[in-house]
């Protein structure tokens, strides 16, 4: 089984150290999310961390990045080539196969079933009906 080692902050968005549960859901969303950023476009392994940390709470070092990305193609999920962009050093981009796609898909599906089941037993928590059933 596959290890993944998501970048910890030393403090989270609200100022406190995460919990252990915290990094534990991040740890388990880094592949979808990485799977995910690849869906429109092929990019290089610093625009993937750029999109994690742009649009989520995913950031992650980009040795875990490259070390989940190489299991990633290994499972046939992605593949890689280097291209010169003229910078001065090849950068190796990477893209979705249509094995890939057919993951992502699944996942999302998952995933969308999951947290809505999951938001379903979490509405009480933000409900004015469980305030009023408290104090009745």
């Amino acid at each position: 089984m596959a290890e993944y080692h998501a970048k910890q902050d030393s403090e989270s968005s609200d100022g406190r150290s995460p919990e252990p549960w915290e990094a534990q859901l991040r740890k388990g969303s880094l592949e979808m999310a990485i799977l995910a950023s690849l869906w429109t476009d092929k990019k290089y392994g610093l625009e993937i961390v750029r999109a994690l940390d742009d649009k989520s709470s995913l950031a992650l070092a980009e040795g875990t990045l490259y070390l989940i990305l190489n299991r990633l193609k290994n499972d046939g999920l992605v593949e890689s080539e280097w291209v010169d962009a003229g910078t001065g050093h090849p950068r190796k981009y990477y893209w979705l196969t249509k094995v890939g796609k057919e993951r992502l898909r699944a996942m999302a599906r998952f995933w969308i079933q999951f947290s809505a089941d999951l938001s379903t037993l979490l509405d009480p928590l933000n409900d004015r009906k469980e305030k009023r059933s408290v104090h009745q």
